[in-house]
């Protein structure tokens, strides 16, 4: 039986490796930002049509970005909030 990866430990490790840092040692928890449970349960599914089209929510300054087939993307806030500095 082959053993995946939980998609709440990919994100988590993602950003650890952004951050330099292990991933037991970000804080806060990312269970703090999203019901890690059930996160994980959308993308458990073979059948890619019941999950989500996609799933974003912000932990320790990052945009999350989980797509249909849960891949995942990860920015800083700042990249996503301000993606044109133009001053009006």
């Amino acid at each position: 039986m082959q053993t995946t990866q939980s998609l709440s430990l990919k994100i988590v490790e993602k950003i650890a490796k952004r951050e330099g840092v292990q991933p037991e040692e970000l804080k806060p928890p990312i269970h703090y930002a999203i019901d890690t449970d059930a996160l994980d349960s959308l993308y458990q599914s073979s059948d890619s049509e019941k999950g989500p089209s996609k799933v974003e929510f912000r932990y320790n300054g990052y945009t999350v970005t989980v797509d249909r087939v849960g891949d995942v993307d990860v920015e800083k806030h700042a990249a996503a909030l301000e993606p044109n500095k133009t001053v009006a």
